[in-house]
């Protein structure tokens, strides 16, 4: 069973002070649903930008909301804190969602959700030819899904990062399990795309940021899943990319990768930017031991059409041992002083 963080007295009291303001319970109600900017915060509750401000300034200070940058564009989101978020869903969800005060915020976020989704759909609607080309050459997406479920299996955990999250659909897959979840893309347009797709999900747990994997802006040793979903092939150095994944993994997390087996297709070098042609399970075992964890599980998926000019999709998952390999020394020493 998940554990329920607590809050400190003198915390809960500057914590109590700073939720208890109408505007200010307005604005984590609103955040609640989704991540906003300033813009969206003045456009929804009808006050000026210095006003909105200086009640955003208030809720950092009180470590119940998180700033950050995409772009020139600044989001405010909940606080990451376990204890803090459990407060908030508390409270929040104490709040009758059909006063007139609240119903006409709501309102008003449905509007900029569909903006949001509209600027996804022309996104996809540009791309969607290339996609649908790459698409064509391996088995269905749901085939790669329904394995991915079925080895992560149904028990629940606190946090999942899903680096270059594209389109936001692991998340999605997983969002049943985790308590949070984080994407990170280098794209602003995908994290468009990414946000649109959790909120019409209605999934509130999980958000999206703008980062680089090299980089990746999570917490380290904090993360029971880490996911790398068809992102390997676009770098340059997929090695360092899978030790910076491991290194958000706590004692026991695991890390799935999901890409290509090798292949001959130049062509998505040239037209689709790919610039490694797949990988072999060698390189991908020297890489994630490399980066201190073992390889457990490996699956391929070939193509049903195609033959040879098709891509056959790799999973990979593999695990800190850290928490495994206490145990084990544990469970040594405790036979060595019965014997």
């Amino acid at each position: 069973m998940l554990s329920r963080p607590t809050i400190q007295f003198e915390t809960m009291v500057e914590t109590l002070k700073a939720a208890a303001e109408p505007s200010r319970l307005r604005i984590l109600v609103l955040l609640s649903h989704t991540d906003l900017t300033v813009s969206d915060l003045t456009e929804i509750l009808n006050q000026s930008q210095p006003r909105v401000s200086r009640h955003l300034k208030l809720l950092l200070e009180a470590d119940m909301i998180l700033r950050y940058q995409e772009g020139s564009w600044a989001f405010f989101r909940l606080s990451e804190s376990e204890a803090a978020r459990d407060f908030i869903e508390a409270v929040v969800g104490k709040v009758d969602q059909a006063d007139a005060v609240i119903e006409r915020d709501l309102e008003r976020l449905e509007a900029i959700k569909r903006r949001r989704q509209e600027r996804a759909a022309e996104y996809f609607a540009h791309n969607a030819a290339s996609w649908d080309e790459i698409r064509s050459l391996h088995v269905p997406d749901v085939a790669v899904e329904q394995a991915l479920l079925e080895l992560i299996g149904d028990e629940p955990f606190q946090s999942m990062a899903d680096l270059g999250t594209g389109t936001g659909r692991l998340l999605e897959l997983f969002a049943p399990l985790y308590r949070r979840g984080v994407g990170v893309d280098l794209s602003r347009e995908m994290l468009a795309v990414a946000r649109a797709n959790l909120e019409k999900a209605d999934i509130l747990h999980a958000q999206v940021r703008l980062g680089d994997v090299y980089a990746p802006p999570v917490e380290r040793d904090a993360h029971d899943l880490v996911t790398l979903h068809q992102v390997l092939h676009y770098l340059d150095d997929p090695a360092q990319v899978v030790g910076e994944a491991a290194k958000l993994l706590r004692p026991a997390g695991r890390l799935v990768i999901v890409d290509f087996a090798t292949h001959d297709l130049e062509f998505l070098r040239e037209e689709h930017a790919h610039l490694r042609l797949g990988f072999s399970d060698r390189q991908i075992r020297d890489w994630v031991e490399e980066a201190g964890l073992v390889l457990t599980e490996t699956r391929s998926f070939a193509p049903e059409t195609n033959g040879d000019a098709g891509l056959t999709v790799k999973l990979w998952i593999a695990q800190d041992q850290r928490l495994l390999i206490a145990d084990t020394e544990l469970s040594a020493a405790a036979g060595t002083e019965i014997a």
